[in-house]
């Protein structure tokens, strides 16, 4: 019966989508009182309990997407790592009067789709539902009793908690996960961005459920959020869906800020020994954080650098004048406060030195010279020609919406994104790497099966 109904649902979804697509191909105009095609339209408020709201309405398909922020990621974890991924992913094992399977079951049957996510900064929580105001509401009312009122069943705790130890034992046979790991340990020390989003082993055993309980109250709360909504809705009906799916959280109120990320005081090398056929290299430091001064400066500069793939020095370089290394990269992690630049490869055991030291030369080089007029010129053609496919869908632009009211971004954001990239010169990007990128204080990381 499920399946028959996800049928019947799925058809219904196409049907309507393909009706008003072709409404709109018959009648252009129809739309344009709120199309904002040129731009998005992002309209901002609070809900009465205080959570940040922000809305672009998106006439062209039946559906309405939404995510819900918290600023409950693993940075929240304090001396139990992987307690915002395991609290998160607990939320929708039981909720209200209804178990896992009931709330499964009440989404699958609307066509309906759920997910969260945790990185850290954040957890996310995100919905996909039709408008047709019956099913939306039965997707809404579920949404919010997970976010709302989850009850941590204890057999469901001692079931993930189980499952993530595997995943954890499996880890231990990644080199590329191992690398991560140990970068993010000696890149940020005891700051809380060190640890692993997924936990350790001891602090996951240690974990119990009023650990969970504590976590929630504390983070997943109205003040703590904001709520990201794009969709076939005006603005009183967006408001209602915010109030509605909000409604059950406490107030609570917005987490401490994160302690600042403090820069090398001098190089270092961590080699761990891994019985793989391929060593894996990542080299870095602290970079830049959400709204950085210099963020599209160094975003610009990255891309030429190692962040575009085969046009990118980095690969030039490493894999297809020397033949290194299938697989090499830099790129930026910009979080609440200073996240990681990383350059990264894989090479054969044999060949790490060299390809570590002719990684080093390149960011030397890069950093001394920056970049030629010629690469400039094609990275921001790449970069703002490439720019509307990022934001081609409802679910990307929630995403985006979502992160620019959470990390306080401007809301012409995406707006201005092609003009402030344009805006950079050969010139910003040598100085902002200059000033940012110490070639000196470099951690480097290598896992693999150390040469004799």
């Amino acid at each position: 019966m499920k399946r028959l109904n996800w049928k019947i649902t799925t058809a219904v979804i196409v049907i309507v989508v393909l009706t008003f697509a072709l409404a709109r191909l018959e009648n252009p105009t129809e739309f344009e009182a709120t199309d904002s095609s040129s731009g998005l339209a992002i309209q901002s408020w609070k809900t009465d309990n205080g959570t940040r709201v922000v809305f672009v309405p998106a006439p062209e398909l039946p559906m309405v997407d939404v995510r819900v922020v918290f600023d409950a990621g693993s940075a929240r974890d304090g001396n139990l790592p992987g307690l915002a991924k395991i609290t998160a992913g607990m939320l929708d094992e039981g909720a209200g009067d209804r178990d896992a399977d009931e709330l499964a079951r009440r989404f699958d049957d609307i066509g309906a789709s759920y997910s969260a996510s945790v990185k850290r900064d954040m957890a996310a929580f995100s919905l996909r539902t039709l408008v047709d105001k019956p099913l939306r509401e039965q997707a809404l009312s579920t949404f919010a009793s997970i976010l709302g009122e989850p009850t941590f069943p204890n057999d469901s705790f001692n079931r993930v908690r189980r499952n993530t130890l595997v995943s954890l034992q499996n880890k231990k046979q990644s080199p590329g996960d191992l690398a991560k790991d140990l970068f993010y340990k000696n890149l940020f020390g005891k700051h809380p961005y060190a640890t692993p989003v997924s936990g350790e082993e001891e602090s996951v055993k240690a974990m119990q459920r009023g650990d969970l309980q504590t976590f929630y109250q504390q983070y997943m709360v109205a003040n703590n959020a904001v709520v990201a909504i794009v969709g076939q809705l005006d603005r009183q009906q967006a408001k209602e869906l915010a109030e509605q799916v909000t409604a059950k959280l406490n107030p609570g109120e917005p987490a401490p800020s994160l302690p600042e990320v403090e820069a090398l005081s001098e190089a270092n090398r961590v080699d761990h020994a891994h019985p793989s056929a391929q060593t894996h290299i990542l080299v870095g430091q602290p970079g830049m954080r959400r709204g950085d001064r210099d963020y599209f400066s160094l975003y610009v500069g990255n891309h030429i650098l190692g962040g575009s793939g085969f046009g990118s020095r980095i690969v030039e370089t490493i894999r297809e004048d020397r033949g290194l290394a299938y697989s090499s990269y830099s790129y930026f992690v910009p979080q609440r406060v200073n996240g990681a630049f990383i350059m990264g490869l894989q090479t054969s055991n044999e060949q790490a030195q060299q390809a570590l030291a002719l990684l080093q030369e390149v960011l030397v080089k890069f950093i001394d010279q920056g970049p030629t007029k010629d690469e400039l010129a094609h990275a921001k053609k790449n970069i703002t020609g490439g720019f509307p496919l990022r934001i081609d869908s409802n679910k990307d632009i929630v995403e985006y919406l979502a992160m620019i009211e959470f990390y306080g971004l401007p809301h012409d954001y995406l707006d201005t994104f092609n003009e402030n990239v344009e805006a950079v010169s050969a010139a910003d990007i040598r100085d902002a790497f200059q000033r940012r990128i110490d070639p000196e204080k470099l951690l480097t990381v290598t896992v693999g099966k150390q040469a004799e």
